[in-house]
């Protein structure tokens, strides 16, 4: 199969039928062979009523249908795994995801090599205090902390090779963070396209002031996990060693100033509680990497490597 599109969806009855037709009229003269997933995330509405009348009447709609509301990235998560493409587009349900970007995104994974293509909104249609400007200083973040040169990682069109899906798991609210997933498992060659935004046609945004709380504790986990997953004892064992030699030095300093120059008054100093502070938080850092490296190599999975080819085997 040419291409599998991935497109999880809450309370979108509306949408759907105008969003199939206008995928299968970009598609159809491409003569690729695809299928197109609808992830239904706990709908309260005919959302997957409207599913299943689709797929009746074209054979290329699948639906799967969760029992209650995960949240996006458990959707995105299920229908990677059932995909069947070479190529795997992932895009909204609400309509301001304009199908028409689709073969351009493709022919940059399979022409000019890409492992994974993400749209970028330059103009948008939303409100610019909820949504456009701290979207633009999440992304500076994600771009600062991530070394990867995206102008919009939340935008939800992008295109994949198939082994890059694959490869990543994805949980929580992480699906913002799919390409720092992709290039912690190898997949380095990502890049962008300026997609046109639609406005919202039908319904409202799913997405809550709480996307700013989580989403930045999402971004430390993934960059915890990407750099240190495997070793935790390189963040928190030179962490550590630096706090107990800063609280060991004030601690010998104040104790030669007690002992040797018979100074009085040593525990009534600031920087004597600073230095039994620093002198803990050493130790407890110290501890933490040494038990986090003994769960980590303790996991089941901790020498799983991702292999790109074989040859002879």
């Amino acid at each position: 199969m040419d291409l599998s599109l991935v497109i999880p969806l809450l309370n979108e009855e509306e949408s759907l039928p105008e969003l199939l037709a206008w995928i299968r009229r970009v598609l159809e003269p491409t003569s690729w062979t695809y299928e197109i997933l609808f992830i239904d995330d706990g709908s309260q509405d005919q959302s997957w009523n409207v599913i299943c009348h689709l797929q009746k009447e074209h054979p290329e709609v699948l639906g799967i249908r969760f029992q209650r509301n995960y949240g996006k990235s458990a959707a995105l998560n299920t229908g990677f795994a059932r995909t069947k493409g070479d190529v795997v587009i992932t895009m909204d349900a609400d309509l301001q995801d304009n199908p028409e970007e689709i073969p351009e995104m493709v022919n940059m994974i399979r022409e000019q090599g890409y492992d994974l293509v993400s749209g970028w909104k330059k103009e948008r249609f939303d409100p610019a205090l909820t949504k456009n400007l701290p979207s633009k200083f999440y992304n500076w973040t994600v771009r600062r902390m991530s070394g990867i040169s995206l102008h919009d990682f939340n935008c939800g069109l992008k295109a994949y090779r198939s082994d890059v899906v694959k490869s990543v798991e994805i949980y929580g609210d992480m699906h913002r963070y799919i390409p720092v997933l992709a290039k912690w498992a190898g997949y380095s060659r990502i890049g962008e396209k300026v997609v046109q935004h639609q406005e919202r046609k039908y319904g409202e945004s799913k997405f809550g002031i709480e996307r700013f709380i989580r989403g930045p504790l999402d971004l430390m986990s993934v960059i915890f996990i990407s750099r240190f997953g495997k070793r935790p004892m390189h963040l928190f064992g030179p962490l550590g060693i630096l706090f107990f030699i800063i609280g060991f030095l004030i601690l010998a300093w104040l104790s030669y100033q007690k002992l040797v120059i018979l100074e009085y008054g040593i525990a009534d100093r600031p920087i004597f509680y600073f230095g039994i502070l620093a002198l803990i938080i050493g130790t407890q850092l110290f501890l933490t990497g040494f038990l986090a490296e003994l769960i980590s190599r303790s996991a089941a999975n901790r020498n799983e490597y991702l292999i790109k080819e074989k040859v002879g085997m």
